[in-house]
């Protein structure tokens, strides 16, 4: 893991990341239903979901979830740290087999009134399948240092 330190100041509106890809597999589909006790015939049920519109398996949501927050946390920055998603939606099925990646952007940044050394940071988080399409959007919220010398101006 790569440990990068970068201060609220740091951050900049419009900043992106983009991830490589990463396949959906079977295994991920089972290994999640085990740990979350989601056994659902949508996700595990193969000729029942033939029955269904979709006509077959789709992954979890909080699978893709989880996936999409592992692929973007290729830095350790130990100045921040993760205060929560916001506003999550899975718009899209993820079937198994399918590629995501993911696009994370810094919308907006805000100092915190009750931790004056830190700062709330925002980042609109997009996942996609390999037809472009979106399939999960939310917002992800760091709660990061402000740099020593920071003043009481707004970052």
């Amino acid at each position: 893991m790569i440990v990068k330190e970068k201060f609220f100041e740091d951050y900049g509106i419009g900043e992106q990341r983009i991830t490589a890809g990463r396949t959906i597999t079977e295994a991920d589909v089972v290994l999640h239903a085990g740990q979350t006790g989601d056994f659902y015939p949508h996700h595990m049920d193969e000729e029942w979901c033939r029955t269904q519109p979709f006509a077959r398996r789709i992954a979890h949501g909080t699978l893709i979830l989880s996936v999409a927050v592992g692929m973007t946390a290729g830095e350790m920055n130990p100045r921040a740290m993760s205060y929560g998603y916001d506003r999550v939606r899975f718009v899209r099925p993820v079937f198994l087999g399918d590629t995501i990646h993911v696009k994370a952007t810094i919308r907006e940044k805000r100092r915190d009134p009750r931790r004056p050394q830190h700062g709330f940071v925002a980042e609109a988080v997009e996942v996609f399948n390999q037809q472009e399409q979106t399939v999960l959007v939310c917002d992800h919220l760091y709660l990061v240092e402000l740099a020593p010398a920071a003043s009481g101006a707004e970052g």
